[in-house]
Protein backbone atom coordinates (compact mmCIF):
# COMPACT_ATOMS: atom_id res chain seq x y z
CA UNK A 1 0.00 0.00 0.00
CA UNK A 2 1.49 3.66 -1.01
CA UNK A 3 1.88 6.46 1.02
CA UNK A 4 -1.12 8.33 -0.32
CA UNK A 5 -3.49 5.22 -0.16
CA UNK A 6 -2.37 5.11 3.57
CA UNK A 7 -2.99 8.59 4.15
CA UNK A 8 -6.63 8.06 2.53
CA UNK A 9 -7.34 5.72 4.51
CA UNK A 10 -6.43 7.28 8.19
CA UNK A 11 -8.57 10.41 7.15
CA UNK A 12 -11.41 7.89 6.52
CA UNK A 13 -11.17 6.64 9.66
CA UNK A 14 -10.47 10.01 11.81
CA UNK A 15 -13.57 11.01 9.94
CA UNK A 16 -15.84 7.87 10.96
CA UNK A 17 -14.45 7.99 14.49
CA UNK A 18 -17.16 10.38 16.44
CA UNK A 19 -15.20 12.77 18.77
CA UNK A 20 -15.42 12.55 22.90
CA UNK A 21 -13.40 11.68 25.28
CA UNK A 22 -12.74 8.40 25.04
CA UNK A 23 -11.49 8.71 21.75
CA UNK A 24 -9.21 11.57 22.26
CA UNK A 25 -5.88 9.32 22.36
CA UNK A 26 -7.05 7.04 19.38
CA UNK A 27 -7.90 10.54 17.33
CA UNK A 28 -4.18 12.09 18.43
CA UNK A 29 -2.48 9.03 17.31
CA UNK A 30 -4.03 8.91 14.17
CA UNK A 31 -3.07 12.80 13.27
CA UNK A 32 0.68 11.83 14.58
CA UNK A 33 0.65 9.31 11.94
CA UNK A 34 -1.11 11.27 9.29
CA UNK A 35 1.36 14.27 10.31
CA UNK A 36 4.33 11.29 9.59
CA UNK A 37 2.62 10.07 6.36
CA UNK A 38 2.65 14.05 4.78
CA UNK A 39 6.01 14.44 6.14
CA UNK A 40 7.56 11.44 3.82
CA UNK A 41 4.90 12.64 0.87
CA UNK A 42 7.18 15.75 0.61
CA UNK A 43 10.26 14.17 1.25
CA UNK A 44 10.02 11.36 -1.66
CA UNK A 45 8.61 14.84 -3.74
CA UNK A 46 11.56 17.10 -3.13
CA UNK A 47 14.60 14.63 -3.52
CA UNK A 48 15.37 16.60 -6.70
CA UNK A 49 18.44 18.85 -6.27
CA UNK A 50 21.32 18.06 -3.82
CA UNK A 51 22.72 14.51 -5.26
CA UNK A 52 23.62 11.68 -3.35
CA UNK A 53 25.97 13.39 -0.26
CA UNK A 54 23.88 13.80 2.97
CA UNK A 55 22.42 17.30 4.30
CA UNK A 56 22.50 18.76 7.82
CA UNK A 57 19.83 18.82 10.20
CA UNK A 58 20.05 21.63 12.30
CA UNK A 59 17.06 22.57 15.13
CA UNK A 60 15.97 25.76 13.96
CA UNK A 61 16.64 28.45 16.86
CA UNK A 62 15.93 32.38 16.96
CA UNK A 63 14.38 34.94 15.03
CA UNK A 64 16.77 34.38 11.55
CA UNK A 65 18.97 32.20 10.60
CA UNK A 66 22.58 33.19 8.66
CA UNK A 67 24.68 30.84 6.43
CA UNK A 68 28.59 31.55 6.20
CA UNK A 69 29.50 29.67 3.07
CA UNK A 70 32.45 30.27 1.42
CA UNK A 71 36.09 28.20 -0.18
CA UNK A 72 38.37 26.32 2.79
CA UNK A 73 40.29 28.45 4.92
CA UNK A 74 39.01 31.92 4.92
CA UNK A 75 37.91 32.20 8.18
CA UNK A 76 34.01 31.39 8.76
CA UNK A 77 35.00 29.35 11.77
CA UNK A 78 37.14 32.33 13.47
CA UNK A 79 33.99 34.44 12.16
CA UNK A 80 31.52 32.47 13.92
CA UNK A 81 33.90 31.87 17.38
CA UNK A 82 34.23 36.12 17.29
CA UNK A 83 30.74 36.40 16.76
CA UNK A 84 28.71 33.98 19.54
CA UNK A 85 29.63 32.08 22.51
CA UNK A 86 30.39 28.75 20.36
CA UNK A 87 33.78 27.31 19.70
CA UNK A 88 34.67 26.37 16.22
CA UNK A 89 37.77 24.36 15.86
CA UNK A 90 40.08 26.52 13.56
CA UNK A 91 43.15 25.02 11.83
CA UNK A 92 46.36 25.89 9.54
CA UNK A 93 44.70 22.75 7.52
CA UNK A 94 41.97 22.70 5.16
CA UNK A 95 38.22 21.00 5.87
CA UNK A 96 38.65 21.78 9.34
CA UNK A 97 34.92 22.10 10.00
CA UNK A 98 33.17 18.83 8.30
CA UNK A 99 29.66 19.16 9.68
CA UNK A 100 27.37 21.83 10.42
CA UNK A 101 28.33 24.33 13.52
CA UNK A 102 25.50 26.15 15.02
CA UNK A 103 25.86 29.26 17.13
CA UNK A 104 23.84 32.18 18.29
CA UNK A 105 24.20 35.72 18.69
CA UNK A 106 21.75 38.33 19.96
CA UNK A 107 21.63 41.80 17.47
CA UNK A 108 19.40 44.78 18.53
CA UNK A 109 17.10 42.56 20.74
CA UNK A 110 16.67 39.36 18.60
CA UNK A 111 18.79 36.20 18.35
CA UNK A 112 19.98 35.07 15.32
CA UNK A 113 21.06 31.69 14.69
CA UNK A 114 24.23 31.30 12.58
CA UNK A 115 25.67 28.18 10.88
CA UNK A 116 29.26 27.62 10.31
CA UNK A 117 29.40 25.43 6.78
CA UNK A 118 32.19 23.12 5.52
CA UNK A 119 34.36 24.95 2.87
CA UNK A 120 32.77 24.35 -0.62
CA UNK A 121 35.29 23.31 -3.72
CA UNK A 122 34.74 22.91 -7.40
CA UNK A 123 33.45 19.35 -8.12
CA UNK A 124 31.38 18.95 -4.56
CA UNK A 125 28.16 17.95 -6.34
CA UNK A 126 30.01 15.10 -7.95
CA UNK A 127 31.01 13.62 -4.96
CA UNK A 128 35.10 15.23 -5.23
Amino acid sequence: MGVMERIKEIEAEMARTQKNKATNYHLGTLKAKLAKLRGELLTEKSGGGGGAGEGFDVARLGDARVALIGFPSVGKSSLLSKLTETSSEAAAYEFTTLTCIPGTMRYKGSKVQILDLPGIIEGAAHGK
